[in-house]
């Protein structure tokens, strides 16, 4: 008996009808949209081209999202081997490229988001010069955002800006794997004691005792003293943040991983803890876990999507484990909710790979739509279970 060719096998699995349908719209938006970008959310569940803005065109690359677009077309490449997905990807490499080199909207710590899923991963995956240069040429843009002797990547804006000096947010930690990918490429020691110390002022700061945690924090950049917490996008200071406690889970595992810091790994669970326990009855998040079974708040189905890859990360680093075991059981089951619940049925009946998502309620942005981050987030998490020992790109 001769063994499935892994291209068979990877196909075999494709035809699963919960990717089936999420690589079909993967596959229509690239008709649809081309090399321009969708926005950040749908508009009653149809994604339109990214607005112009400034000197960025209709559709232009602009803002932290657009890397989840390749980013899913990378995913899509490696369920399926079928090069219309790779073709696609690469074109946007090659513009990722063409932003960080004429230095457009590059002050934001979402270079991590943007650069390692539009350049890191062809590296990774083809072994890319050009997607290469771009992702190192991002990392060191990102290292001038880190500020002594706070020692945290600043999150937000010009570095001058009395209003985000000393801010960071809970996201940042998903935007260290590219510093990470750089010490790696280059041994630079600056990029590895940045992952280091900025992680270790997150979970000493932003991780609360009761195992929630603040969307934002603010230090001093000139005396490095922590400051405050607070929130942007969360329901108010002292509640939790949905998606924030979802990244704490994955950025937390993702930055064990990386550096072996135990008391990352125990963050990461402490924040899986948390979530685990304030989910309602379908497993999918509201919007801030303030809210409970009852409520007509809405739910962010792309929290739930960042948890499973986070709970998944969680299952692979403790193998055959009692809680391994539970991260993984539960990744599945609310995976297994936004398949049956959140995902479009038919998959036609909208750009999204899955509704009800949430971007900014407090100030009334993308609420109850299909986001960008959201669906590549549930098509990695749909990869994650189809091909085990999947390597990830952050």
């Amino acid at each position: 008996m001769t063994s499935t060719p892994p291209t068979q096998e990877r196909t075999a699995r494709a035809a699963e009808p919960a990717l089936a349908g999420a690589l079909s719209t993967v596959r229509r938006n690239i008709e649809t949209f081309g090399d321009l970008y969708p926005d950040d959310t749908t508009r009653d569940d149809r994604y339109p081209l990214r607005p112009a803005q400034g000197i960025f065109p209709e559709g232009g690359n602009r803002g932290w999202t657009t890397s989840f677009w390749p980013g899913a077309q990378w995913l899509a490449w490696e369920l399926t081997g079928d090069d219309v997905f790779r073709d696609a990807a690469l074109r946007h490499a090659a513009d990722f490229e063409r932003r960080v080199r004429n230095g457009e909207d590059l002050d934001t710590h979402d270079l991590g988001f943007l650069y390692t899923l539009a350049s890191v991963a062809p590296w990774r995956l083809l072994g890319d010069e050009s997607a290469r240069e771009a992702a190192l040429l991002a990392a060191d843009h990102l290292m001038m955002r880190f500020l002594e002797p706070a020692g945290i990547i600043q999150a937000w804006g010009d570095l001058s800006d009395p209003a985000q000096r000393g801010r960071t947010i809970i996201d940042s930690l998903m935007n260290m794997p590219l510093l990470t990918w750089a010490y790696e490429q280059t041994g630079e020691e600056r990029f590895a004691d940045a992952v280091r110390r900025h992680t270790t002022q997150l979970r000493e700061h932003i991780l609360r005792e009761d195992d929630s945690t603040f969307h934002t924090f603010y230090w001093d950049a000139e005396t490095g003293e922590p400051l405050r917490g607070a929130t942007e996008q969360g329901a108010h200071d002292d509640s939790c943040w949905a998606r924030g406690q979802a990244w704490g889970i994955y950025g937390f595992a993702l930055n064990h991983r990386a550096t072996g810091d135990p008391t990352l790994l125990e963050a990461a669970w402490r924040c899986a803890d948390y979530f685990l326990a304030h989910l309602p009855a379908d497993v999918v998040p509201f919007w801030d876990l303030v809210y409970h079974d009852g409520s007509d708040a809405p739910r962010d189905s792309s929290a739930a999507a960042i948890a499973v890859c986070g709970l998944f990360e969680l299952a692979e680093l403790e193998p055959g484990t009692p809680r391994g075991e539970r991260a993984g059981a539960a990744a599945n089951a609310i995976l297994d909710s936004l398949v049956a619940r959140y995902a479009p049925e038919p998959p036609e009946a909208s750009d999204a790979l899955i509704l009800h998502g949430v971007y900014d309620l407090p100030k009334h942005n993308g609420v109850d739509e299909g986001t960008l981050w959201g669906d590549y987030f549930y098509l990695e998490a749909l990869t994650r279970r189809a091909l085990p020992g999947w390597k990830p790109y952050w």
